[in-house]
């Protein structure tokens, strides 16, 4: 009976990451959605690529660090590449790889 009830809570296990991790995209997506449109970009193919996945330690305890890449478009031509951090669903950074300010280019 204890190899079934291990096997069950591995399952749980399983499903509650998968759960987790559908949760963090979406959320990754509508930051990058509002990100895009304060900045008047528009991004690509309304989408997210998770491109690491790690541990992340801090005062709040440990928590999933994903790093999240996307595209982008200036004036609707080219592509350029952004990527954004989060930390559990919590935003740790979002960089477009442009300047902040018009001066600063």
């Amino acid at each position: 009976m204890s190899e079934e009830l291990l096997a069950i809570l591995l399952l749980a296990a399983l499903a509650g990451l998968w759960a987790d991790g559908l949760r963090a995209r979406e959320r990754a997506l509508v930051l990058c959605d509002r990100g895009c449109a304060q900045r008047d970009l528009q991004l690509l193919d309304q989408t997210v690529a998770l491109r690491r996945i790690g541990l992340s330690w801090g005062t709040g305890g440990v928590r999933l660090r994903r790093v999240y890449r996307f595209e982008f478009s200036e004036e609707g031509t080219g592509r350029r590449s952004g990527y954004l951090v989060l930390r559990g669903i919590a935003l740790e950074e979002l960089s477009f790889g442009l300047p902040a300010r018009s001066e600063d280019a």
